[in-house]
């Protein structure tokens, strides 16, 4: 079912193998035509715009420092000319995640929070969690936790948090009956989607959230969850301002990243793409960019899967981490914190075996390769909409691609843009 798929991951990364002037803070991007550097990925953007698979696609490049190769093909929508360009709005989903994951790192950084502090001293009412006995067994069969959730387990999946389009059961039930329910898809009514109400507010989602028992006990397993969403509450809570307002004043203004929204502006309407749903050899739309659920405001910043964005704007994001903290002379974190955010911070003990990030470590909000391995210096993730990004620390590289259609894994995009490309690295 689409909800199910939402946030899909299994093919994220999978294939991910060997893969100027500085970007200044208010410097417009000089853009790179990618076509004969980068001829694999090309051809496979090229191809589902060609076989009318997607109406538009787009995908940026970018070594160290230097302006993004960039290729655009398409438009924005089915029934649109405006060609598709590296100002065009996409829903990141839960490209997201690494997003809110280096903002609670910069609150690191500052001293404002720890990695292995307690959930607690910031949400009391995470004090004393019960735990199911099975999970997808009755929400009153419970056991005591034993551990405490901490801020390393919010950034990592390991806080035993459910996930509505994980779970199954009566605890998928409860998080929706509850408005745990950290996203938006359409305003029409999508058959297989759940028809719960979010939380009005993310003090409120985060109560309300404590009221529920954990599916697993914290600090003993990864698995997909709310934990980005929550950690958005402790952001407020840690740094004295709104959620969004921090991003924006931490992250989003000092790298001017200035097409990065929860809510996308009426004014900027006509950049945002349709996001669609492929039934066969069709293309349904599901949100419509010009009527888009988008352009309302939502119950809260959703930190897991909220902001809808350019690829001008998440190749800053990326070229920041490049540069461990900085663009140019603008610094937003030390580099030891972006280091330390990229790297595997699941804690001791915790096997990925079996789950969608099977061998890999994961960071603040993203999957890393582990040191040694094939994927090593990769930090990212990828989003419910057919995005996808990572940057390579090793090599210097950072590399999004980005289309609009759910669930991700109904088409090969998303999971074959790392084999595009490591075709051209070879």
């Amino acid at each position: 079912m689409l909800h199910e798929t939402i946030i899909a991951r299994r093919g994220f990364l999978g294939a991910l193998v060997a893969g100027g002037a500085l970007l200044h803070s208010g410097a417009a991007l000089a853009l790179v035509k990618a076509s004969e550097s980068y001829p694999a990925l090309d051809a496979f953007i090229r191809g589902f715009v060609a076989r009318k698979q997607l109406p538009g696609a787009l995908a940026t490049v970018g070594k160290g420092a230097t302006a993004p190769h960039v290729i655009a093909v398409g438009t924005i929508a089915n029934d649109s000319e405006k060609q598709v360009d590296i100002d065009t709005l996409w829903r990141l989903y839960s490209m997201t995640k690494p997003v809110t994951g280096m903002a609670a790192m910069i609150l690191i950084g500052d001293g404002k929070l720890a990695l292995d502090q307690p959930l607690s001293d910031f949400l009391p009412a995470f004090a004393k969690m019960k735990v199911l006995k099975s999970a997808n067994g009755p929400v009153n069969e419970t056991v005591d936790a034993r551990t405490q959730i901490t801020i390393r387990h919010l950034l990592t999946h390991t806080a035993g948090l459910g996930y509505n389009i994980i779970q199954s059961g009566p605890i998928k039930d409860a998080y929706v009956r509850e408005g745990i329910l950290p996203g938006q898809v359409s305003r029409i009514s999508i058959p297989g989607l759940d028809t719960g109400t979010p939380a009005p507010s993310l003090e409120e989602f985060a109560d309300r959230l404590a009221t529920l028992p954990l599916v697993y006990e914290p600090g003993t397993k990864w698995s997909y969850s709310v934990g980005l969403d929550l950690m958005g509450r402790v952001i407020e809570l840690a740094s004295g301002m709104p959620f969004d307002q921090y991003l924006s004043q931490r992250i989003f203004t000092p790298l001017a990243m200035k097409s990065s929204f929860f809510r996308v502006p009426q004014s900027q309407v006509a950049r945002l793409t349709t996001n669609y749903a492929p039934l066969g050899p069709l293309l349904m739309p599901i949100d419509v960019g010009s009527n888009s659920i988008y352009l309302d405001t939502p119950a809260f910043p959703f930190g897991g899967s909220g902001l809808v964005g350019s690829a001008r704007d998440y190749d800053r994001f990326q070229a920041m981490l490049l540069g461990e903290g900085a663009i140019g002379d603008v610094r937003i974190m030390a580099p030891e914190t972006a280091r330390l955010g990229m790297s595997n911070l699941l804690p001791a003990g915790v096997d990925t075996k079996g789950s969608f990030v099977d061998g890999e470590g994961f960071g603040a909000g993203g999957r890393v390769g582990l040191t040694g391995g094939p994927r090593e210096g990769v930090y990212g993730w990828a989003g419910a909409a057919g995005t996808i990004g990572w940057v390579d620390r090793k090599r210097g590289l950072r590399i999004a691609a980005y289309a609009q259609y759910m669930p991700a894994e109904a088409l090969p995009f998303q999971s074959g843009v790392p084999a595009a490309i490591a075709r051209d690295l070879a």
